[in-house]
């Protein structure tokens, strides 16, 4: 028995310090534990949902107190404490070792989330720098060699970097397809960003067909300047 007393010190041990009400519960016990005391009729044992519930800590103290003396005094009855007494442990280490799992599960979303939406802002913006190419000789639109630039159908806002010299204020965007057809006309206002004049509007390129484009970019009133493109 008094490895028996030994084992729910140390099972009430793994659950932190103990308290005053389980110091004094197990002093009591103690006391009892001392030596043999066989109740194989069970005569005046409360019945096991009342060990269970001061065993998981669901009866308070001062309602348990009138089986102290007896749990003190009755091998069987203690013996069935202790066992309520590791379950409960085990099953509080059950509770904490999911608690823990499920934490980390929803960090692990959370930060999936978070990278999976940066990550579509990201490719919903699509940036062109416009002082990287030439500009197509509107003379001869269909002329080799100009490079040209890419514009993802994913794209749903569009960065335009202009040119050195571009002047800021408003400035038409508009893209035509080869034969010249307009399928894009919009505006916005070129500012001074980081010494780079840039214009910033917003497009649905998702409806566009593959192929090649020119993109035009003009101050209203003046011609256009256009660039290839080619949305993949």
């Amino acid at each position: 028995m008094g490895n028996d007393f030994n084992e729910s010190r140390q099972v009430l041990s793994e659950q932190g310090e103990l308290g005053r009400d389980d110091k004094r519960l197990l002093d009591v016990l103690a006391q009892g534990l001392s030596h043999e005391f066989p109740n194989p009729q069970r005569v005046g044992c409360p019945d096991s949902p009342v060990l269970r519930s001061i065993a998981f800590r669901k009866l308070r103290l001062a309602d348990a107190e009138p089986w102290l003396k007896h749990l003190s005094s009755c091998s069987p009855c203690f013996q069935e404490f202790s066992d309520f007494r590791k379950e409960a442990a085990s099953q509080r280490r059950r509770t904490i070792a999911w608690t823990a799992a499920a934490a980390v599960l929803i960090f692990a979303v959370a930060g999936w989330l978070w990278v999976r939406t940066q990550h579509s802002v990201l490719a919903a913006t699509e940036v062109l720098d416009l002082r990287q190419v030439s500009a197509v000789n509107t003379q001869n639109p269909t002329e080799e060699g100009r490079q040209t630039l890419v514009l993802y159908r994913s794209a749903r806002h569009l960065i335009l970097d202009l040119p050195a010299g571009s002047n800021q204020g408003i400035d038409e965007i508009a893209i035509f397809s080869e034969t010249g057809v307009e399928i894009l006309d919009t505006s916005g206002a070129a500012r001074l960003e980081h010494h780079v004049v840039c214009v910033e509007v917003d497009v649905d390129v998702n409806r566009f067909q593959p192929g090649q484009y020119f993109l035009g970019v003009r101050q209203p009133g003046l011609t256009w300047t256009e660039y290839r493109v080619r949305v993949p």
